[in-house]
């Protein structure tokens, strides 16, 4: 299968139950496209902070970041999606471990105010990795498929409303999934948007959130479509999203070209 990139938008929105308390939104997302040696690698991370946790948005922008750099160094280095393994991550979650806890101490704090979820995908020409920490979830739509996937459900903990986290001891409880197939479309969300983009009761991801909402993404560019980007906000702070979620909440969404 040919690439010749990836189109994507992407947004991020703070809650209405965070706006009332007056704190900030605890979601956030990257989405980098990698060119080397002729491939081109797709690599999108959502995180979302806990709400519990005083320093989670600072906990969810060092996973975001740190998560990305290492994979992007990683391809730099020559390293193939197809050689990532489980093991590989547990060691680039260690180094984002490492750099939380220098952020706590920096702060008199500990690493648990910097609670934060991790969903990565990282997609090649002829496959894909799901690295998955926590609720969110990512969902994806083989080459010349109809049908959506969720490689890994969202995680919630013991308790009610609760969930797994980056900064878990002793070591955080990571999904990892492998799809061994092009991947034409992929979406990565927080929790926020959980009971909108995921049927619980089917376990399996609601066709009538998905299938409108990829369809102004054209293919006939590449790279980060700003304007639908700046659309994608704005129907997250919509009444149409609001009226059934007071969360922060994280949409990325790419179509291969």
């Amino acid at each position: 299968m040919n690439c010749d990139g990836w189109s994507w938008i992407g947004a991020c929105s703070v809650g209405t139950s965070h706006i009332k308390s007056g704190t900030e939104c605890q979601d956030r997302a990257a989405c980098v496209e990698y060119k080397g040696q002729g491939n081109r690698t797709l690599v999108a991370v959502v995180s979302d902070g806990a709400g519990s946790a005083k320093f989670s948005s600072i906990g969810s922008s060092l996973v975001v970041r740190s998560f990305a750099g290492s994979v992007v160094a990683y391809l730099r280095s020559g390293g193939s999606v197809e050689g990532i393994t489980a093991d590989a991550v547990r060691i680039w979650l260690d180094e984002i471990r490492d750099k939380i806890a220098a952020a706590a101490r920096n702060r008199d704090s500990e690493p648990r105010e910097f609670a934060a979820t991790l969903v990565a995908a990282i997609i090649s020409e002829s496959g894909a990795i799901v690295c998955h920490i926590g609720d969110g979830a990512c969902v994806i739509r083989r080459h010349a498929q109809a049908e959506w996937e969720v490689p890994s459900w969202p995680a919630h903990g013991e308790y009610a409303s609760s969930t797994y986290f980056v900064t878990d001891d002793p070591q955080p409880n990571l999904q990892f999934s492998t799809i061994a197939e092009p991947i034409s479309e992929i979406a990565i969300f927080s929790d926020g948007l959980e009971r909108l983009a995921l049927d619980f009761t089917n376990i399996r991801p609601s066709e009538k959130f998905f299938n409108p909402i990829f369809a102004p993404l054209s293919t006939e560019t590449t790279g980060r479509n700003r304007t639908l980007s700046k659309s994608l906000r704005a129907f997250l702070d919509g009444p149409q999203i609001t009226s059934r979620t007071d969360d922060d909440k994280s949409l990325l969404l790419a179509r291969r070209a």
